[in-house]
């Protein structure tokens, strides 16, 4: 066994969330991809057949009542709530991350707006996920604001009395570069500005600090590191203070302060619940409200202390188990600029991670080069990150 090998077991060994994979459904495949999908939470599946069979199937449309269908939404918001710094009462839980971005963007928008000052721009993070910059762009179209692309680093010297909002991303997908929340969004309030982060690939991953750091909106999704399986609800945040001002785009009648009133005319719930939009998809988001009880009991600074150990470890095995430049780490070295998972470069990444999957070990490829691995410390251990970086490095000789 090598020393790396050995190193791994006494570092599970001392692990204090090492308990938590019995949590899950898990086989012998080393997953690194739980920043695209996290694993099945092992109280999922019943937990779901007695929605679909009891809830549903017997109980039918008295569920909404007796079940908590109603009030799921924000009931699972105020689970997800510490898990990214927020107190309860802040965040609803529904509809896609794009539909959240589009909500608190374009709301962002018109709270600018509301003091007569000619906020005619918008910043959006050039490094985001695409569909991020599709609905900034869409957003800057609706309500006649330009739209301008800059890197997290240049967001500073951009903003001016003319900027309205900034959307950013707080950890990159492609690198898993760490941006500056506090610092970004403290510096976006000293123009007037409002702050719209998009928590991603943050939530459940690492300490967020939404209520600490006065950010104003935030959106995430919850099938990554939160668990809640394939197409589960994403959510949105809106800080208190800013909550009788939130202006959703897209009022529906789930957010009608009166929902069964029917009336023609909408005036808006009070409090987060102006964030809902139509009918919760009930059965998606009781198995992430089923997921989220994987983190009963956990520190979320204990699960940043083992996502920055794992990440360490693996690359000090990538260096150790590779021939010096076949790859390169776009992933910052430093931890306050560092995720939860690991981007490594390489010419041949796309056939390098098909060669991987077939040898049990699961990351993913982002074009055109990219190799990304993404560790989840509620379930991936030390033995695994070693065994990982050992095959990549057969594959890659």
């Amino acid at each position: 066994m090598s020393e790396l090998a050995l190193q791994a077991e006494k570092l599970d060994a001392a692990d204090e969330l090492a308990a938590l994979r019995t949590r899950f459904v898990l086989d012998e495949t080393v997953y690194l991809d739980g920043n695209s999908l996290g694993a099945l939470p092992a109280v999922v599946p019943d937990r779901v057949a007695d929605v679909v069979r009891r809830q549903w199937g017997e109980l039918r449309i008295r569920s909404w009542d007796e079940s908590g269908w109603w009030t799921a939404p924000e009931r699972i918001g105020d689970r997800i709530a510490p898990l990214v710094g927020a107190a309860a009462g802040q965040i609803v839980v529904g509809d896609s991350t794009s539909v959240n971005v589009f909500k608190a963007l374009v709301a962002a928008v018109r709270m600018a707006g509301e003091e007569g000052a000619d906020r005619t721009e918008i910043l959006v993070d050039a490094t985001t996920f695409p569909t991020d910059g599709y609905i900034a762009e869409s957003a800057a179209r609706l309500t006649g604001r330009t739209l301008r692309a800059v890197t997290p680093a240049e967001v500073p010297a951009a903003l001016s009395d003319r900027t309205a909002a900034v959307l950013l991303n707080h950890v990159d997908y492609r690198t898993g570069r760490l941006h500056d929340l506090p610092g970004l969004t403290a510096a976006i309030h000293a123009a007037g500005a409002l702050a719209v982060w998009d928590l991603c690939h943050s939530a459940g991953a690492l300490p967020v600090g939404l209520d600490e750091h006065g950010v104003d909106l935030a959106v995430g999704c919850t099938y990554k590191y939160l668990n809640g399986g394939p197409g589960a609800p994403a959510y949105l945040y809106v800080r208190q203070e800013l909550q009788p001002r939130f202006d959703s785009p897209l009022p529906g009648w789930n957010s009608h302060t009166d929902p069964f009133g029917m009336s023609p005319s909408y005036t808006p719930a009070p409090g987060a619940l102006r964030g809902r939009v139509g009918t919760p998809d009930i059965l998606s988001m009781l198995a992430l409200e089923a997921a989220l009880e994987v983190w009963d009991g956990v520190s979320v600074a204990a699960v940043r202390a083992k996502s920055l150990a794992l990440t360490d470890f693996f690359l000090r095995c990538v260096s150790a188990y590779t021939e010096p430049g076949r790859v390169e780490s776009v992933t910052p070295g430093r931890h306050e600029e560092r995720g939860s998972q690991v981007a490594l470069r390489c010419a041949d990444a796309g056939e390098v991670m098909k060669r991987l999957i077939s040898r049990g070990v699961v990351g993913d490829f982002r074009h055109p080069d990219v190799l990304r691995f993404g560790f989840t410390p509620l379930y991936v251990g030390f033995a695994e990150t070693e065994r990982a970086a050992r095959i990549l490095g057969e594959e890659l000789a």
